[in-house]
């Protein structure tokens, strides 16, 4: 029996490490999204590529816009376009009271990880605040510190 990769059984499959660093991320929603067999399949083995993605409303409806999938290459001709804008499955209160809020305050939404949960795909988006050029500072400077502080923990338990 030839051995393959291993596919993740559930966890993460991508994560948006930039929005953490982005945005001030204040409310977090799980939501379905909507895939095609070949673009769940591709998830599975490759993962996927959040860098620039974000969440649009259309009509009352949530879209997940620039998440690139890739192809799945035992495919061929039946795949998927990797780009294309995916629909968000969530509950109509909660689209709501997210488009109140973002409206209001001026917040955007941003996923900001895919995982899979038992047998599905998941799509955890964020309600954010950007951040000023100061508070990513600010940032840079306490995980610094806390990382210097840590070293100094682990120096000081070897002695």
């Amino acid at each position: 029996m030839a051995k393959g990769k291993k596919k993740p059984s559930g966890g993460d499959i991508a994560t948006n490490r930039q929005a953490r660093f982005r945005y001030e991320l204040l409310d977090r929603l799980e939501c379905g999204i909507v895939l095609s067999g070949t673009e769940v399949k591709s998830l599975r083995t490759h993962g996927a590529q959040m860098g620039d993605a974000y969440v649009d409303v259309r009509r009352d409806e949530l879209w997940l816009q620039h998440l690139r999938i890739e192809p799945y290459a035992p495919a061929a001709m039946n795949n998927h376009t990797p780009d294309r804008p995916r629909k968000l499955l969530a509950h109509r209160r909660e689209i709501d009271r997210l488009l109140g809020q973002s409206s209001m305050n001026g917040l955007t939404l941003v996923p900001t990880r895919i995982y899979a949960s038992e047998r599905r795909i998941k799509v955890e988006i964020a309600l954010a605040r950007g951040k000023n050029v100061v508070d990513k500072r600010q940032d840079m400077k306490t995980r610094d510190m806390n990382r210097e502080m840590q070293r100094a923990v682990r120096e000081a338990q070897r002695r």
